[in-house]
């Protein structure tokens, strides 16, 4: 779980970059070349979130709809946030007290 989180926050990341910094640059400061490179490490990332998301199911026991739900996330702007705090509430021992 702790990679697929890994990726998760990762593919969210680059998801944010994609949005409001790489595509701002392309069109106000004529720069595409920053949609390129942020568009193409998105999209290893995404592919990455996807297959790691699939095997994450299976080895939690998910439901297809919890994955499918993972999954609509991954192209949700700040959706890996929300997955993220899923995630840790699953992986935290029942007596423990979330911090943060």
């Amino acid at each position: 779980m702790k990679f697929f989180r890994l990726i998760s926050v990762l593919e969210g990341l680059s998801l944010v970059t994609l949005l409001f910094i790489a595509m701002p640059l392309r069109t106000y400061a004529d720069m595409p070349l920053a949609v390129t490179y942020a568009g193409w490490v998105h999209g290893i990332l995404f592919i990455l979130y996807g297959a790691t998301s699939l095997v994450a199911s299976h080895l939690n026991g998910w439901s297809v709809w919890k994955w499918l739900l993972v999954l609509f996330l991954g192209v949700v702007p700040f959706g890996f946030l929300y997955v993220d705090r899923m995630i840790r509430r699953e992986t935290t021992p029942a007596g423990e007290a979330e911090t943060a």
